[in-house]
């Protein structure tokens, strides 16, 4: 017990003395600097950035945030598989947790978080499958002991032990020798994120963090004023926000 309350008195002080360097003010993320007045466009530039950075393990590495039917929300880190103008694209099995949230409640948070460069992206929207075809398509992408796992798996259900796990596995092998070689889909598929809000972080040296939130405008607001909430392109108005 002594040696707990020490080791306790020794870890809270080092943990609240963790500090890591961020950007320069010269590195500040100003208005300026964006080239198009809308958020695809600078989450397309952001994410290429660290995309061709090798010191940055898998950038397409989101948190996905969910709510169940009791307003309890959770988080899980999933993988984006594409993004256009309409949105961001992941895959899960529609039995797992997060699907049943989802199907509840399609409105959603990711966040991007790139260490290396100092930056998140925040974005928060609604969430809807897409099509079949399009599912199957990347399923069929996947390497084969993915497929098999994947199909193996219902997600999120109690299972005994790893063994257990394992012979499920076996049992789709021998499913997909039987099938010519093709592995039995799953209840398992895309859903796609359309954002109505974005925010874009970058971490500064004295704490000062640079925040702009890009949201799509609906007219609730008597104007755009042009000094708080400014005018962007698309449909979608930004502002700056204090850290």
């Amino acid at each position: 017990m002594q040696i707990f309350r020490q080791f306790s008195k020794m870890a809270i002080p080092e943990i609240s003395a963790l500090r890591y360097k961020y950007l320069d003010r010269t590195e500040a993320f100003k208005e300026d600097s964006l080239r198009q007045k809308e958020p695809f466009s600078l989450f397309r530039e952001w994410f290429e950035e660290v995309l061709n950075d090798k010191a940055v393990l898998e950038p397409n590495g989101m948190c996905l945030s969910t709510v169940d039917e009791s307003g309890q929300p959770s988080s899980r880190f999933v993988l984006m598989k594409g993004y256009t103008n309409e949105g961001i694209t992941f895959f899960t099995n529609y039995e797992s947790h997060k699907a049943k949230h989802m199907l509840k409640n399609p409105r959603v948070a990711l966040n991007f978080y790139w260490f290396a460069h100092k930056r998140q992206i925040r974005v928060e929207g609604t969430v809807s499958k897409v099509s079949q075809e399009e599912s199957e398509e990347y399923f069929r992408s996947r390497p084969v002991d993915s497929q098999m796992s994947a199909s193996a798996s219902k997600q999120s259900e109690k299972v005994p032990s790893r063994e257990y796990l394992d012979a499920l596995v076996e049992e789709v092998q021998r499913k997909t020798e039987t099938n010519a070689g093709r592995v039995p889909m799953p209840n398992w598929g895309g859903y796609l994120v359309k954002p109505h809000l974005f925010e874009f972080w970058q971490g500064q040296a004295n704490r000062l963090h640079d925040r702009i939130v890009f949201r799509r405008f609906h007219g609730v607001e008597k104007e755009v004023d042009g000094t708080l909430t400014k005018q962007g392109d698309d449909g979608w108005v930004y502002e700056r926000l204090a850290p």
